[in-house]
C-alpha cells in the first residue's frame, strides 16, 4: 500500500532570539504544504505539533529548550465555568460568520488597531496589506475567517469587532490568528470570547478538538489558554491531559515573525 503522499522535505530556520522566554535561542523546522495532499498532510502534521503559516507547516525545534508545548482543548467535553458563561452571555448578541478567506479593508484596519495596542514593535507591526493578504490567502487547505459583528442596523453590517484565521482539520479547528477591537468600551474579553465561540462551532461540527498553537510555561502571553478545560499537551508519550500550576508571569520579548520570514535551505 502506497502512501497518499510523499514524505515531505523538512528544512530548519535560522536561530534568533526567542519572542516569549528570555535569554533563550529559537529554531524551528518547516516544511511546504502543496500539491493535492496537502490537507491530509496538514492535518498528519497538526497531530504531531506542527503549526501553519501560509502554506508552511513549522514547529519549534530548538537546542536545549522545550518550553514551546502544543496544546489543544478537548472540545465535546468542555463545560463553560462561570467566568466564561458570563462572556458567552455578555457577548451573545455578536453576529457570527464564516467568510471564504480573503482579506478587506475593514479587517486590516481592525488588525492595526489590534497590533498597535497589543503589540507595539512587534515582529508584524510593520505588516502592510499585502502581508496581511498573504496571510489569509495564501493557503492549500479548507480555511475561514470569522468575523465577528455588532448587530446590524439599518440593514446594513454592524462594525467589525473581532476576526480569526481558522484551519479546519479533519479532527478539528485550528485557530491559526485572532485578533480584536482592543478598544471597545464595551466588549472586553473579545479574546476569550472568540475561543469560546471556536469550541462550541467544534461541538456542533462534532470536531474533537480545538487547536490553540503552542502554550509555553512561564510566558505572561500564553497563561490564557490553559483557561479552557479540559486541556491537553503534546508529550513524547502523545497528547495527554493536564493541569497547569500557577506561575509568576514572564514578560515577552518581541512577537515571533512568521515562519516565511525566517527560514533557510
Amino acid at each position: 500500500m502506497s502512501a497518499p503522499f510523499r514524505f515531505p522535505r523538512f528544512f530548519v530556520t535560522t536561530p534568533s532570539p526567542c519572542p516569549y522566554l528570555p535569554g533563550k535561542i529559537e529554531r524551528k523546522v518547516f516544511t511546504e504544504l502543496a500539491g493535492p495532499h496537502a490537507s491530509e498532510l496538514n492535518d498528519a502534521l497538526g497531530r504531531i505539533g506542527f503549526r501553519r503559516s501560509q502554506s508552511v507547516a513549522y514547529r519549534p525545534s530548538c537546542q536545549n529548550c522545550t518550553a514551546c508545548v502544543s496544546v489543544r482543548v478537548a472540545a465535546l467535553e468542555f463545560k463553560p465555568n462561570k467566568s466564561q458563561s458570563r462572556m458567552l452571555k455578555a457577548h451573545a448578541d455578536l453576529v457570527v460568520s464564516a467568510c471564504k478567506p480573503w482579506t478587506t479593508e475593514e479587517q486590516f484596519a481592525l488588525l492595526r488597531d489590534y497590533l498597535g495596542s497589543r503589540h507595539p514593535g512587534g515582529g508584524m507591526a510593520d505588516m502592510d496589506e499585502f502581508d496581511f493578504a498573504d496571510m489569509v490567502e495564501q493557503t492549500p487547505v479548507k480555511s475561514f475567517v470569522i468575523e465577528y459583528r455588532e448587530p446590524t442596523t439599518d440593514g446594513r453590517p454592524g462594525k467589525l469587532v473581532g476576526a480569526c484565521l481558522t484551519d479546519q482539520q479533519g479532527d478539528g479547528l485550528s485557530m491559526i490568528y485572532s485578533f480584536f477591537d482592543p478598544h471597545h468600551p464595551d466588549r472586553d474579553g473579545l479574546g476569550t470570547f472568540i475561543i469560546l465561540d471556536h469550541i462550541r462551532r467544534a461541538q456542533a461540527a462534532k470536531l474533537a478538538y480545538v487547536y490553540l498553537g503552542y502554550w509555553v510555561e512561564g510566558s505572561a502571553r500564553m497563561q490564557y489558554k490553559t483557561r479552557f478545560k479540559p486541556i491537553e499537551r503534546l508529550t513524547a508519550a502523545g497528547w495527554q491531559r493536564f493541569d497547569p500550576p500557577s506561575q509568576q508571569p514572564v514578560p515577552a520579548q518581541r512577537e515571533p515573525l512568521p515562519a516565511k520570514d525566517r527560514v533557510i535551505g
